[in-house]
């Protein structure tokens, strides 16, 4: 991370972050490897474990709220302005969820001069839940096909995370609002590179 920025002022892009954990896991005597590009599953492996690898670097970052822009695409299935169409989309989510065995994401809390990253497993277990959430689209919006929520709550009713379903022309999923109590933090980075 160090060496990136002496040379660059940007957050790790997802595809650095890929690269970098590859290498660093084979490094340390881990069999590793990317998946193909283009794989609409996991990102990589490591002794035989299929990884998911995100990032969030977003300007509103928030230390305690995990946010992931892209968690997958929304392309195929019924999608209108039926609410009954978040049903398949949510299910299109859960056959998503089969493709990988953990999910990690490179969190950028910090930027220059005093970087902060942190590394966050995000349990499984968890995101499956979605599977009993309550779902909502949102019929007042001008975007077709429309979207919609998924809201995830605990056995008090405080929400947990939400799945939101992207409508317009990227149709993709977003996970939104993710409490990080209910996640692991495997490492944080703090370290100073002075401007120029």
């Amino acid at each position: 991370m160090r060496v990136h920025h002496s040379f660059s002022s940007e957050p790790f892009s997802k595809d650095k972050f890929e690269y970098v954990l590859v290498k660093v896991l084979k490094m340390s005597g881990h069999k590793a490897a990317l998946a193909p590009k283009g794989n609409p599953g996991h990102d990589a492996t490591a002794d035989g474990i299929k990884l998911s690898l995100k990032t969030q670097a977003d300007k509103g970052v928030k230390e305690d709220i995990i946010w992931i822009s892209k968690f997958m695409e929304l392309g195929k299935g019924n999608w209108g302005n039926n609410p009954e169409d978040l049903v398949g989309l949510r299910q299109q989510f859960l056959a998503h969820m089969k493709a990988y065995d953990r999910i990690l994401t490179l969190r950028t809390l910090a930027k220059s001069p005093k970087w902060k990253y942190e590394l966050v497993e995000i349990p499984k277990g968890l995101l499956m839940k979605a599977k009993t959430g309550e779902l909502k689209m949102m019929g007042d919006s001008r975007q077709y096909p429309k979207p919609g929520y998924c809201y995830i709550r605990d056995q008090t009713g405080g929400s947990m995370f939400e799945l939101y379903f992207d409508g317009g022309t990227e149709r993709k999923l977003q996970i939104k609002n993710l409490n990080k109590n209910y996640c692991s933090v495997h490492a944080i980075w703090e370290f100073i590179i002075p401007p120029e």
